[in-house]
């Protein structure tokens, strides 16, 4: 695929997550007026907006892959491929529990790193080391934190369904279709639970298979994963022996986020946006 067709994708990409998101705000305003949740019809027309949109969003990454290094892991590249990440497993986990919701967060967001990516054209990175353990390494990162994110989201819409419960100003198309506050944090926690376990495998195969992980480029990285999965393993232990819920499970769950996306992210944009290095 050419540059030019990769740059259609990526702006029929951005309509269709905005007209996702407008389609699914539309129909959840007229689920709730009509007196009740969302049927399954709907929520079913909501979620197949998203699909067309990550379709699209999938071809435009597909243009930017190399036979020879593989996908590109430039900033912007690494940042849109993992959006996309974060929306196909918010989408999978949709068919099964009530996250759709949280696209009209990870939507948008993903809209705004392929405008990023197409105003501020990057040069191409990719990989060396093709092996299997790699490969299973890069899989495992990308399903943590796609799943870990979409934990940190949802603490987020349990913070403010909490505050508006507290104020008894439960507000809002949006926090009106929501499920009870225990419902929505056992599925954070549930989130949580996956989430580490593919840290745990992510951490498990860079330690055994990638060598000097503790090099002075890729320590930073290290030590903040390890800070990550400590938080989030915590906050685990706590909730099953003291019961930690509410505002404390949400404060733990957005530090251990935080963490991880520093390690990253934070790491990526010092050494290849500030220092120019790969």
């Amino acid at each position: 695929m050419n540059t030019m067709d990769s740059r259609t994708a990526a702006v029929l990409a951005i309509l269709g997550y905005l007209l996702a998101v407008a389609g699914m705000l539309w129909l959840l305003r007229r689920a709730l007026d009509e007196g009740g949740e969302q049927p399954p019809p709907v929520r079913a027309a909501g979620l197949s907006l998203g699909v067309l949109a990550m379709t699209c969003h999938a071809i435009a990454l597909l243009g930017t892959y190399d036979a020879g290094h593989g996908p590109n892991f430039s900033f912007l590249g690494a940042l849109s491929l993992v959006t996309l990440s974060i929306n196909a497993m918010l989408m999978l986990t949709a068919l099964f529990r009530p996250v759709d919701k949280l696209a009209l967060i990870t939507f948008p967001l993903a809209s705004a790193v392929l405008l990023a990516k197409l105003a501020l054209p990057e040069e191409t990175r990719g990989i060396s080391n093709h092996s299997w353990p790699m490969a299973t390494h890069i899989f495992a990162s990308l399903l943590a934190y796609s799943l870990l994110n979409i934990a940190a989201l949802q603490a987020l819409l349990l913070a403010v369904q909490d505050h508006c419960l507290r104020s008894h100003h439960p507000d809002g198309y949006l926090l009106r279709s929501l499920p009870s506050l225990q419902s929505m944090e056992n599925l954070m926690f549930q989130l949580i639970g996956a989430g580490l376990l593919l840290l745990t495998l992510s951490l498990a195969t860079g330690f055994i298979f990638l060598e000097n992980l503790f090099a002075q480029h890729l320590a930073h990285k290290t030590v903040l994963s390890i800070l990550a999965w400590l938080v989030f393993a915590v906050l685990l232990v706590g909730r099953q022996r003291y019961g930690w819920r509410g505002q404390t499970a949400v404060r733990w769950t957005l530090g251990g986020f935080v963490a991880l996306m520093l390690a990253y992210f934070g790491s990526k944009m010092v050494l290849e946006l500030i220092l120019g290095r790969t």
